[in-house]
């Protein structure tokens, strides 16, 4: 990667840490939290007030990710930072559980996930995307790590209130590291129509992957309800001593993540990697029930979870990215997205389901099945189509003035740009579609000798 690659990754990847850190935060005090508040010994307001995050924030992934491919990905990403932060402050102030709801439905509407990542897509170039996608998850995982241990310390010297001060905080600075930190992506001499809404999200690639993401998080909630329990009634470890296990698991799984992504890249191997992790993930959920009720065999089948996890989460926004039309990117990974959060959210609700009736064996088959199923739809998958970026001269006698549009117009082609004063044209195209001698003929150059 390029020193620029490598700044917007980092960059971007602090930006996630921010926003993240100030969800992960409040995951393990909440519920501690709402029963100081007027009304929060009502589980059902208690459960609204933590979920309605999730909930406003897939519902406006698509907006915003729609209008970063129209008003520009930083504006976006500022304009939801803020609403993050104002969420914070109200929820900060709130005087009852009922206002605590309102809060954190205002933090979720700042849905700038997709914009996010279609913004270190413009930056990236293809063939590194999975690797920024991976230092994004990884920061993203230490984070989740990090706070099992920081939060209950921080709670206990600042109290609720201080935390989402700080998590405003974060919020408002994360915006001068977005501005001048994070390159601007090269802005196109011809903005182009993106594609209906509706080709983006009926894709047959890009629903596999939608339906991967939502697998993926439904399982990991589902499969969060149980562990716990299982920690603590099987092994008799107490709630406070869990990070033990999270945070040396996690960190374990980066070291099986990094090499498996570089191999993937360097031998085009994205598909077998992604069959490979899910195939993971389901063996994870077979750990857990066949003998998840020792220690050793639940950090084993965390282990092979987060590997998977990691790999998945590295990998799937990336392959969004490359199969998504340029002009909508960020429509299709704010569709992306929106799956992410209704997995997450469906997640407790169908293993809490399945846990009732059958108990934590039944939610580890639903869940094997599931990852089972979303495999042999993957494996269906069209390999990705070679993408190579090529140059060619200008003709002198041919015009300039909208030849970017006409070369955007043939087939192939998912970007271009024109260099007027050395008349070059720099055209990123699809090598199974590109048609050489028609694109010669258009810039008024000989053809190619063979």
């Amino acid at each position: 990667m390029t020193r620029t690659e490598l700044r917007a990754g980092a960059a971007l990847a602090s930006i996630f840490a921010l926003r993240m850190l100030g969800l992960f935060l409040v995951l393990p005090v909440f519920s501690v939290f709402a029963k100081t508040l007027p009304g929060g010994d009502n589980i059902l307001w208690t459960g609204l007030a933590f979920g309605v995050f999730g909930l406003t924030q897939g519902f406006m992934q698509i907006p915003f990710g729609m209008a970063s491919d129209r008003f520009g990905r930083k504006p976006v990403i500022v304009f939801g930072l803020l609403l993050y932060a104002a969420g914070s402050l109200m929820a900060m102030w709130a005087p009852d559980i009922w206002w605590m709801t309102a809060a954190r439905a205002l933090q979720g509407l700042g849905a700038i996930s997709a914009a996010v990542t279609a913004l270190a897509a413009d930056l990236v170039r293809e063939q590194h995307r999975t690797k920024v996608m991976a230092m994004i998850g990884s920061t993203i995982g230490l984070v989740f790590a990090a706070s099992l241990v920081i939060a209950p310390a921080l709670y206990s010297a600042i109290g609720m209130d201080g935390i989402f001060l700080v998590i405003a905080c974060m919020a408002v600075l994360a915006i001068p590291l977005l501005l001048k930190v994070v390159p601007d992506p090269e802005a196109p001499p011809v903005k182009l129509p993106p594609p209906p809404f509706a080709k983006v999200i009926g894709d047959s690639q890009l629903m596999r992957l939608n339906f991967g993401v939502f697998t993926v998080h439904l399982v990991q909630m589902a499969m969060f309800l149980m562990i716990p329990l299982a920690l603590v009634e099987q092994v008799g470890m107490p709630v406070t001593a869990h990070w033990k296990i999270y945070l040396p698991v996690v960190l374990a799984s980066f070291v099986i993540m990094v090499p498996a992504i570089i191999w993937s890249e360097r031998r085009a191997r994205n598909k077998t990697l992604l069959l490979a992790a899910i195939l993971a993930m389901a063996a994870s959920q077979l750990m857990f029930l066949v003998s998840g009720d020792t220690l050793w065999t639940i950090a084993g089948g965390l282990f092979v979870f987060f590997t998977a996890f990691n790999l998945l989460e590295a990998s799937l926004p990336s392959l969004v990215s490359r199969i998504a039309p340029p002009t909508a990117k960020g429509a299709a990974l704010g569709a992306f997205n929106t799956s992410q959060a209704l997995g997450a959210a469906l997640g407790s609700s169908v293993g809490g389901a399945i846990a009732l009736n059958f108990g934590a064996r039944g939610v580890f088959v639903f869940c094997t099945v599931l990852a089972l199923g979303w495999w042999l739809w993957a494996r269906t998958m069209r390999p990705l189509p070679v993408i190579e970026v090529r140059e060619y001269e200008i003709g002198e006698d041919v015009d300039i003035d909208g030849l970017r549009a006409q070369l955007m117009s043939l087939p192939g082609a998912r970007e271009a740009t024109i260099e007027a004063e050395r008349r070059i044209a720099s055209v990123k195209v699809n090598l199974e579609l590109w048609d050489e001698a028609r694109v010669r003929r258009l810039l008024g150059l000989p053809a190619a000798a063979h």
